[in-house]
């Protein structure tokens, strides 16, 4: 099989710089940061792991806040949300399901991921 793995998610935003702060308070760290014409190139991981993510505002059908559905594992739900909360973030709260306990993050634009552990 030729496919490897997902590389990097898009996700719609409308200020790059207030996204890339918040991105940052969640967790992530920045891998790069680059002005192209017109736009800046935006890329930011967790720590150890393959996929990352792009903060994008030059796509015309993928509106700012549409991501939703991307899902983040953890070992310690509690002290993820408790890492957040201390850095001015409000994740929903942790949701207890048959497949595991969840709980929603949304950035400053409506993009939604879940904390799964």
């Amino acid at each position: 099989m030729a496919l490897k793995k997902i590389s990097i998610i898009s996700i719609p935003v409308t200020d790059q710089q207030r996204a890339k702060e918040f991105y940052l308070k969640a967790g992530f760290k920045l891998i790069v940061e680059n002005a192209m014409p017109g736009q800046t190139w935006i890329q930011l991981g967790i720590p150890g792991a393959e996929t990352s993510i792009t903060l994008v505002n030059w796509f015309p059908n993928m509106p700012a806040g549409s991501v939703r559905g991307l899902v983040i594992d953890t070992n310690d739900i509690e002290q993820e949300v408790k890492n957040m909360q201390a850095n001015g973030i409000e994740p929903g709260p942790i949701e207890k399901t048959p497949w595991g306990r969840f709980a929603t993050v949304t950035d400053p634009d409506g993009n939604a991921f879940s904390l799964h552990q």
